[in-house]
């Protein structure tokens, strides 16, 4: 009788021990909760920090792709940042903030919204300055821009805006 009753409770351990560890395991790899979805991003008034001031003649731009260019899939976007610090997505310093990459999306959020974390949206807070992306054939809108530590927009002022064809 006991074997009876000691084998399903064995298997039940068994199976909880194993959905955790995957639990775990998703968590540390999944790149969304790690650099977006920790934040509390709260309501003004909370105790949530206001949007820091865009130091004087700062500037993002497409380090190695200009207006009109020509390329092919897969395309490497350097990204770059003048009289501000490119950092890590987390804390709100003035001076300091990170990329995101808008793809056939606009060509800037508002000043102080957050940017949405989809596919049309990409972040980049981990302060990476280049990346690879696949895009099909055809003309693409892409806008670099940038944010606070809470990825809140920096607005018109923080984005630069370019056409690229991929050529079949």
């Amino acid at each position: 009788m006991k074997k009876k009753i000691i084998i399903p409770a064995f298997l039940i351990v068994l199976v909880s021990a194993c959905n955790s560890s995957g639990d775990k395991e998703k968590k540390e790899t999944d790149t969304t909760t790690a650099s977006h979805g920790h934040m509390d991003h709260g309501t003004p008034g909370e105790g949530v920090p206001a949007l820091p001031a865009v130091p004087e003649g700062a500037k993002v731009f497409f380090a190695n792709l200009k207006d009109g260019d020509v390329v092919s899939s897969p395309l490497k976007i350097e990204m770059g940042a003048s009289s501000i610090k490119v950092d890590t997505a987390g804390p709100v310093i003035a001076g300091v903030g990170h990329h995101h990459l808008i793809i056939d999306a606009g060509d800037s959020i508002p000043t102080g919204t957050i940017i949405p974390m989809d596919s049309v949206h990409k972040h980049f807070g981990r302060a990476q300055t280049q990346t690879e992306i696949a895009l099909a054939p055809g003309k693409h809108k892409l806008t670099l821009q940038f944010a606070d530590g809470l990825h809140r927009s920096y607005g018109a002022i923080m984005a630069n805006t370019i056409t690229v064809e991929v050529k079949k």
